[in-house]
């Protein structure tokens, strides 16, 4: 069993900066890639950022510039740093991950996903 554990949403202004937290655990081999997704009220859930086990990132056009990603694998975690956020950046975020669970069987996950809401 694969648990994945977000922190970190909240309310903000618009311009602020939060940080999202998601940590990876149960029994597996090693975590492929990690990342966010999001969904607003009415749309498809849409990639945000993706990091690679070896440090290679893929972000949305909409946050390119605004929000970096990172991952401590040691940790089995990845964060998301969000800055200058915008009211369209408000949705649920939730945490991705490429779970390794023998030589020939990954498998995705998914957390129980975080409110982000952004005021303006």
């Amino acid at each position: 069993q694969v648990q994945l554990v977000e922190s970190g949403g909240g309310l903000v202004q618009a311009g602020g900066s939060l940080r999202l937290s998601c940590v990876a655990s149960g029994s597996f081999s090693s975590i492929n890639s990690m990342g966010w997704y999001r969904q607003a009220p009415g749309k498809q859930r849409e990639l945000v950022a993706l990091v690679t086990s070896g440090g290679g990132t893929n972000y949305a056009d909409s946050v390119k510039g605004r929000f970096s990603i990172s991952r401590d694998n040691a940790k089995n975690t990845v964060y998301l740093q969000m800055n200058n956020l915008k009211p369209e950046d408000t949705a649920v975020y939730y945490c991705y991950a490429r779970v390794v669970l023998t030589p020939t069987l990954q498998y995705p996950y998914w957390g129980q996903g975080t409110q982000v809401t952004v005021s303006s």
